[in-house]
């Protein structure tokens, strides 16, 4: 039995083929960690897989790249925000502080957050944070990033739209 590939799965595979090992040298050069090199590695190609559309690159390894780029920002934003919450955990009192499996979950639900937030363009994501988090009107947050009201509006209306979605999936 011959499993026919489509055009896209044979493109990956050449792209995989031809430039796995050098993209897994460069991303060892960025990464500290060689295991987490790997991984982004797979992931960059894993993430091809799952476009519906894939046109061929002139500049293959220019590609996969700028691919491998926005997983290592994700990975960082992600090891950033880890970080953020172990120094905040730090600062309660041991007596008071969640279990070790309450403190998975709570990071494991900053992770899935972040992600949905990551969906949002930078002015977007500040805007409702700034909302959210600190409690800034609208026009503060407008002066802050530098928008209009009626723009803040819109960010904070993308963010809402972001959080229905990740709890209830999108609107039908």
């Amino acid at each position: 039995m011959s499993l026919i590939q489509s055009p896209q799965n044979q493109l990956v595979g050449t792209l995989y083929r031809d430039h796995r090992s050098w993209l897994l040298a460069w991303l060892k050069r960025n990464v500290a960690c060689p295991h987490r090199a790997e991984d982004l590695s797979q992931d960059t190609f894993t993430r091809l897989l799952g476009r519906e559309q894939l046109p061929e690159p002139r500049e293959p390894r220019a590609f996969l790249v700028s691919v491998a780029k926005g997983l290592l920002f994700d990975y960082f934003r992600r090891a950033a925000l880890e970080q953020a919450y172990l120094q905040e955990l730090m600062l309660i009192p041991e007596a008071e502080q969640p279990s070790l499996e309450e403190q998975q979950l709570i990071l494991e639900d900053l992770k899935a957050i972040d992600r949905m937030l990551g969906k949002l363009s930078t002015k977007a994501r500040a805007a409702f944070l700034y909302s959210r988090l600190d409690g800034m009107t609208h026009p503060e947050i407008a002066e802050k990033i530098g928008v209009s009201v009626p723009r803040v509006r819109q960010y904070l209306t993308q963010g809402m739209r972001q959080c229905y979605v990740a709890l209830y999936g999108e609107p039908t």
